[in-house]
C-alpha cells in the first residue's frame, strides 16, 4: 500500500495521473472524471495498493503542464525478484521541449494544420519526381493529395520547427551519459513522456533484447529499433563490448533528434547517425487495404473529391452504415455504444455463419452518423487489420524493427473468456480545421461509453485519419489480439497507425469513471477524448 501525498505549490490546479497504474478510480487522478483537481495550496493524497511491476511514469492530468516538465519515471520491482535479467538497469525518460507557450503553439496549428511540417513539398521536389516518374505522373500525383487537402509528408503535428528533443531533460549536445562496466548485461528501461513526439530508438552496433512493453514482461525478441509514442514503454536489454554505443531516438517525421551515450566512463561519446531521410505516407497510410487493389488507377484519384474516395471501398454499391459483419449489428450509430450480436435472428437460415460470432474481430467498417460532419474529413471503409507494418519510415530500412505482431506477453490473458460484445470506435479528424475527435464527436459533443461490470468485450479502434494515435485506456488493461482473434500482448497504450484497424479485449473489472483518449498531448486536448463508466 502506498501513499503519496501531492502538495500545489503553483498558483493554477494541477494533478498527478499514475500511467499504466491499476489502482481504484478515485486515485486515477483526471480532473473533471475521477477528481476535482488539487487546487493552488492544497494538498491531495494518493493512496492505493500496488498490484504490478514494471517500467511505468506519471504525469499531469492538467492543461499543458505536462508538455512543460510535470512528469517523471516510475519503477516497481516485483515481490519476488527472481532472476535478473540484467546487472545493471537505467531509465531513459524520452521528451520534448517547447520555450513557446504550448496554447499559442495550438493556436497556429489550428490556424494550419501543418504550420510545423519542414518537409512540405517544394518545387524542387516536383522536379526530381518527374525526372523519375515523368511530368504526367508527378502532377497527378500532386493533384491527388492538393484535392484531398493532405500532406504526404505531415506524419506529426510539430517538428524541430517547435521542439527540442531530451533525453532524461539533456539536449542532444549535453550528451547524458549511462555507465556499464566491460561484460555486464544492461536493462534500458525506455519511456515515452513527450507530448507529441514518435521516437524510433536504436542503438548502432547493438542488437536490443526487448523484454518488457508497457511495464508487462514479454517473450524476448531481438530487433535494431523500435517505436513507440507518448505513454508507451519498452525494455531493452543490450550486452556492450565497446567502450561507448550513441542511444539514439530520432523523431518520427525525421527533423530531430534525442540522444545519449551508452559508455564505460564519463566523456566518452560514438558517432551520431544522421537523420534518416523523410517519407511520403504511402497509398495504404491513406485508403488502408483499397491501395491493394489490382486494377485501381491511382493516378485517377487525383481527379476525385475527397468524400468520393473515403466510399470507395463501397466498390459493390453497398452502403457500409447499413452492412453487418458476420453476426454483429450496431446497437447505436451515434458513438455512445458499440456492437452487440443480433437477438432473435433465426440463425437456420444462415448456415454458413460461425459458431461464435465474435470469435473473430469484424472487418467491416460501421461508421457512426456522427462521423459524416465537419468534424471529420476522411472515413477509411477498408482499414488494414495487419500488425507486423512498423511503420512509416521504418520500413525496408534494413534494420529489424520491432512491430506489435512481435509481442507477446508471458503467460497469455488475465482472462480466457471470449467477448460478449463489440464496441467499436473511429479515431477521426480533419487536418485543416485541425478537430480531432472519436466517430467524429470532440469530446465536448459525447456522452459517455458504458462498460458493464465484469463483461468480457472487445474493442475495435478503427483509424479515419492520416496519423499514427497512441490510444490509452485508463484503470483497465488493453489485451491485445490478432486478426484472427488470437491474444497477442497486454498493453495500456496502443498506437493505431493511418488507415489501421486494430482490436483488443478488456474484462470490465474496475468500478467507476475512466478516461480514454489519444496520448498526442494536443489530440487530446483538442477533443480526441471520452470517458467510460464501468457500471
Amino acid at each position: 500500500m502506498v501513499t503519496i501525498n501531492v502538495t500545489n505549490k503553483l498558483r493554477e490546479h494541477t494533478s498527478i495521473h499514475w500511467h499504466g497504474i491499476i489502482l481504484p478510480f478515485q486515485m486515477d487522478g483526471v480532473p473533471g472524471i475521477s477528481f476535482a483537481g488539487i487546487a493552488p495550496g492544497e494538498t491531495f493524497t494518493y493512496k492505493f495498493k500496488v498490484k504490478q511491476s514494471g517500467t511505468y511514469w506519471y504525469h499531469s492530468h492538467s492543461g499543458m503542464q505536462e508538455q512543460t516538465g510535470m512528469y517523471g519515471a516510475i519503477v516497481i520491482d516485483p515481490a519476488d525478484a527472481g532472476k535478473k535479467l540484467a546487472d545493471r538497469e537505467h531509465v531513459i525518460l524520452f521528451s520534448d521541449w517547447m520555450d513557446e507557450n504550448p496554447m499559442s503553439v495550438l493556436s497556429k496549428l489550428k490556424k494550419q494544420g501543418d504550420f510545423y511540417n519542414l518537409n512540405r513539398l517544394t518545387a524542387g521536389d516536383f522536379v526530381r519526381d518527374a525526372r523519375k516518374a515523368g511530368v504526367k505522373a508527378a502532377m497527378d500525383n500532386r493533384a491527388m493529395w492538393n484535392e484531398m487537402r493532405m500532406n504526404p509528408t505531415d506524419l506529426g503535428d510539430l517538428s524541430a520547427a517547435a521542439l527540442t528533443y531530451l533525453a532524461n531533460g539533456v539536449t542532444p549536445a549535453g550528451n547524458w551519459t549511462a555507465l556499464f562496466k566491460p561484460g555486464e548485461k544492461v536493462r534500458l528501461r525506455c519511456i515515452n513522456g513527450s507530448g507529441n513526439t514518435f521516437y524510433d530508438v536504436r542503438i548502432p552496433g547493438l542488437k536490443l533484447k526487448v523484454v518488457q512493453v508497457d511495464g508487462v514482461d514479454i517473450e524476448p525478441v531481438s530487433v535494431d529499433e523500435f517505436r513507440f509514442g507518448p505513454g508507451e514503454t519498452c525494455d531493452v536489454v543490450v550486452e556492450p563490448k565497446d567502450d561507448a554505443y550513441t542511444v539514439f531516438a530520432q523523431s518520427m517525421e525525421r527533423t530531430g533528434y534525442a540522444r545519449g551515450t551508452l559508455a564505460t566512463r564519463a566523456g566518452l561519446t560514438a558517432p551520431v547517425p544522421a537523420v534518416d531521410k523523410p517519407e511520403w505516407l504511402s497509398m495504404g497510410d491513406m485508403m488502408g487495404d483499397m491501395s491493394s487493389m489490382s486494377g485501381m488507377d491511382h493516378g485517377a484519384m487525383g481527379h476525385m473529391n475527397h468524400g468520393a474516395m473515403a466510399g470507395m471501398s463501397s466498390m459493390s454499391g453497398m452502403d457500409s452504415m447499413s452492412s453487418m459483419d458476420s453476426m454483429d449489428s450496431m446497437e447505436s450509430m451515434d458513438g455512445k455504444t458499440g456492437v452487440q450480436p443480433m437477438q432473435g435472428m433465426d440463425h437456420s437460415q444462415h448456415q454458413m455463419a460461425p459458431a461464435n460470432p465474435l470469435k473473430v474481430p469484424s472487418k467491416k467498417a460501421r461508421h457512426a452518423k456522427t462521423e459524416y460532419g465537419p468534424s471529420t474529413d476522411a472515413r477509411v471503409d477498408s482499414a488494414r487489420t495487419n500488425l507486423d507494418d512498423p511503420g512509416v519510415g521504418l520500413r525496408n530500412n534494413g534494420r529489424r524493427v520491432l512491430t506489435l505482431a512481435d509481442m507477446h506477453t508471458i503467460g497469455g490473458p488475465l482472462d480466457n473468456r471470449g467477448a460478449e460484445r463489440e464496441v467499436e470506435l473511429h479515431l477521426t479528424g480533419n487536418m485543416e480545421r485541425y478537430a480531432w475527435s472519436l466517430d467524429g464527436l470532440e469530446f465536448g459533443k459525447s456522452t459517455p461509453i458504458h462498460f458493464r461490470y465484469g463483461e468480457r468485450l472487445r474493442v475495435i479502434l478503427h483509424n479515419d485519419s492520416m496519423m499514427t494515435h497512441p490510444m490509452h485506456l485508463h484503470g483497465l488493461w488493453s489485451e491485445l489480439e490478432t486478426p484472427n482473434g488470437d491474444f497477442l500482448a497486454r498493453r495500456h497504450t496502443i498506437p493505431v497507425q493511418p488507415a489501421q484497424r486494430i482490436s483488443f479485449l478488456v474484462t470490465a473489472d474496475a468500478l467507476g469513471r475512466w478516461a480514454w483518449h489519444c496520448h498526442l498531448m494536443y489530440h487530446m486536448d483538442m477533443g480526441m477524448f471520452r470517458e467510460v463508466v464501468v457500471s
